[in-house]
């Protein structure tokens, strides 16, 4: 689990490839200055291959027992101290502690390879000395893992929008394409053909209350939410319509407190539940479906029996999970769809108005 947490900064390979380019650029760079410096002078081509040989992989696990440490201090303050809020006490933090794991763990790996081969220079100056490299170092270090972490994790977040931006186009489509359902306008028609010859009155009132439904489909298919009070207006053209083709066989029932007009919910998420109801569910004279739309606490209950069509196959519940979607995308509350008894029951949350 440990692991995980910091395997989530760093891929293992990633770490071990990075540790393995710096140690052996450091261990070229301190040999190089030791020997023109006077320091630790290399007698041939070969002594400086063992020196390299040698100290990079005596500095390699050392690099890993200072990583490590320095990964567990990023993802802390990642969240005790992050940047944007406390950059300050985060870089006394880091630079303090980057330090102090130098000191441990050069302390520790110099006394180590003085005990397999003493040095020729005095032990305490040697300590020092490694200190000093090591400290660098991980400074160094530190630094590197803070920006590349920060370079993966804004290319991530980027990824996450492009998906979330590529998803919600994807949404509106699906949205769109289902309220303008062929079937939908089709059996409209048909009802409008029919009406036309036999009532003429009536025939004017469906054109009128169709007209309505695709002027706010338009209207709204770019907005992420829409008041209730809306989606009440738009339901009651939807349902309209239905009762023409359905007659008696269809009926409904609205209880809402005009306190909870000004609340929000995903535009058309009505349309998407009664259109559930009406097409998984018999409406004839000898099984009426009714459907009830009601209020508990801030949530809008939509609830039909079931009385399932035979015809109709397993239900692909695409609709309810594109409006579940649009929810994640405007709160962290969350619709629930699910059967009580001989009921099917929609619970949409309603949003609240913050100027309210």
């Amino acid at each position: 689990m440990f692991l995980k947490k910091i395997h989530k900064l760093f891929t293992f390979k990633q770490l071990l490839l990075l540790l393995i380019v710096l140690v052996v650029t450091i261990q070229v760079a301190v040999i190089l200055y030791n020997h023109y410096s006077g320091y630790y002078e290399l007698q041939h081509f070969q002594h400086f291959l063992t020196r390299l040989l040698r100290g990079s992989l005596l500095s390699l696990p050392a690099a890993f027992l200072i990583a490590y440490p320095d990964l567990i201090i990023i993802n802390y303050l990642k969240t005790s101290a992050p940047w944007e809020k406390k950059a300050l006490k985060r870089l006394l933090i880091q630079f303090s502690s980057a330090v102090l794991i130098a000191i441990i763990i050069s302390s520790c790996f110099t006394l180590f390879a003085n005990l397999l081969s003493p040095y020729k220079h005095h032990l305490s100056n040697v300590l020092l000395n490694n200190a000093l490299i090591f400290s660098a170092v991980n400074i160094l270090l530190m630094s590197v893992l803070e920006g590349l972490i920060f370079s993966k994790e804004s290319k991530h977040a980027l990824q996450m929008a492009e998906n979330l931006k590529e998803e919600l186009s994807q949404m509106k489509f699906e949205l769109l394409k289902s309220q303008i359902n062929p079937h939908f306008m089709f059996n409209s028609l048909n009802v409008l053909s029919g009406l036309v010859s036999s009532d003429a009155k009536k025939a004017q009132l469906f054109i009128d209350e169709f007209s309505h439904i695709y002027r706010y489909v338009l209207e709204t298919i770019e907005h992420s939410v829409s008041t209730l009070s809306k989606e009440l207006d738009f339901m009651r053209s939807y349902l309209f319509l239905q009762q023409i083709r359905y007659g008696e066989s269809l009926t409904y029932s609205v209880t809402i407190p005009a306190s909870l007009m000004n609340h929000f919910l995903p535009p058309l998420s009505l349309q998407v539940v009664l259109e559930n109801a009406i097409k998984h569910n018999i409406a004839n004279e000898s099984k009426p479906l009714h459907i009830e739309i009601f209020q508990e606490a801030f949530y809008l209950i939509v609830k039909n029996s079931i009385q399932p069509k035979v015809s109709i196959g397993k239900s692909t519940g695409i609709g309810l999970k594109n409006l579940q979607k649009r929810y994640a995308i405007i709160s962290t509350l969350t619709p629930a769809f699910y059967v009580d008894g001989d009921f099917f029951i929609a619970k949409l949350p309603l949003i609240q108005n913050d100027d309210n």
